[in-house]
């Protein structure tokens, strides 16, 4: 069958990009099921598609484009396949409705890239700068829709586009991807977590920057850590620090490696990776300005990572000293940065048997998590049921039962 797209009028537009979506998937040895992992999209969708049954989408034909590397060459054939007959490619209806405000943005450049008085790079990054300031106050579920047609849109424009100004949006897709992948897996998808950061990688590779791997490296260490796999952890975070990276991912990557010797309970190793992470982090520069890999919201982040470690290290009561004099200093607006350590706080006050500190420094931070849920907050939330656990009979935490219940009921 061949695949034909419809116009109102009724004239069918013949699309082949199902029959090249199965040749370049075979000549890479790729199964429909590795090709739907690697997509996001069903195994029996893309079958459809390759036998003609389905027209694809332009996010699908977005996605191959990046993942063989055909510079472009799917999505134009796609969109002049579809123009021919006087039509317009349309995204899926979420995606328009996700977009929203944020696609008016594209729409305001010309064609030849040029809009405002910055560079479009430079205007897409705002853009994620500010999204990433939503992203402490906002569901990731709600963010993951609108982060996913920007990639798109970027991605359009850099079609367009050749030479610098190609690449350089190109590493700006790679950077919203990189997001994606963040808020993935705060909403508890970590395959689309993993996925998105492979897009990122690619994207950047697309625009010359090849640094980015080794961040994905480090995003792949915490994934680890929060399955508790501290040999995992170590492994990743060991290899991005023998790139030539910059000094910050670097310093990133040793922050992740303290963590997995925490977890598995060498101190020693844990010292020695912190003190390399600061060492590396001091030469990273200012921050200020746009967006950057890994949080802005903590102002001195190898403290906050000491104090998580202690916790893992079995020593809590130092834990909860260090903990909450850093978690002072996050600013009040960042609600995900304050639910992420202000839980560990709690979690090691609560270990250290100070119940009814742990319970009051809990109270907000659980009503938050109805504003701005995270599953990997939730991780330590189950920590803190287990601690508190032992102490049912505490006034204190009874009366915090119904609010813990309600977050770990959600992340069924």
């Amino acid at each position: 069958m061949r695949q034909t797209v419809t116009k109102g009028g009724g004239m069918d537009v013949p699309l082949r990009f199902g029959a090249e979506l199965r040749r370049l998937r075979e000549r890479a040895g790729m199964t429909l099921q590795q090709l739907a992992e690697e997509t996001n999209y069903s195994r029996g969708h893309l079958s459809k598609i390759e036998r003609g049954d389905n027209p694809p989408s332009l996010s699908l034909v977005q996605r191959c484009d990046v993942y063989f590397r055909t510079g472009g060459r799917l999505r134009r054939a796609y969109v002049a396949e579809v123009e021919s007959a006087g039509a317009k490619p349309r995204p899926a209806r979420r995606q328009v409705v996700a977009t929203g405000v944020s696609s008016l943005l594209v729409t305001s450049l010309t064609d030849d890239g040029r809009g405002g008085e910055l560079p479009p790079g430079e205007l897409f990054l705002e853009q994620l700068a500010q999204m990433q300031r939503l992203g402490q106050n906002l569901a990731p579920g709600a963010m993951l829709p609108v982060l996913r047609a920007q990639v798109t849109n970027v991605i359009a424009l850099a079609s367009r586009s050749s030479g610098s100004l190609r690449a350089d949006l190109m590493v700006t897709a790679s950077r919203f991807a990189e997001y994606i992948g963040w808020m993935a897996q705060e909403d508890g998808n970590t395959s689309m977590a993993l996925s998105a950061t492979a897009d990122a990688v690619e994207l950047a590779r697309a625009g010359g920057d090849e640094h980015l791997a080794d961040y994905a490296l480090v995003r792949r260490a915490l994934v680890a850590y929060y399955d508790g796999d501290a040999s995992r952890t170590i492994a990743l975070a060991q290899q991005a620090q023998r790139s030539a990276a910059p000094p910050r991912i670097r310093g990133l990557a040793a922050q992740r490696e303290a963590q997995g010797h925490a977890l598995h309970g060498d101190e020693r190793s844990c010292g020695q990776a912190l003190e390399r992470a600061r060492e590396l982090l001091g030469k990273a520069g200012d921050l200020s300005d746009g967006p950057v890999l890994g949080t802005k919201q903590i102002l001195d982040p190898v403290s906050m990572v000491s104090g998580w470690c202690l916790y893992d290290l079995g020593r809590p009561r130092e834990a909860a000293e260090k903990l909450e004099r850093e978690c002072r200093r996050i600013a009040p607006h960042a609600l995900n940065s304050r639910m992420r350590y202000g839980m560990r706080h709690a979690l090691s006050l609560a270990a250290a048997g100070e119940i009814e500190s742990s319970c009051e420094t809990a109270r907000e931070l659980l009503s938050f998590m109805a504003v701005v849920p995270s599953a990997t907050v939730r991780t330590d939330v189950r920590r803190l049921d287990r601690e508190w656990s032992r102490s049912r009979g505490n006034a204190a935490v009874r009366s915090l039962r119904p609010a813990l219940a309600n977050v770990l009921d959600s992340g069924q």
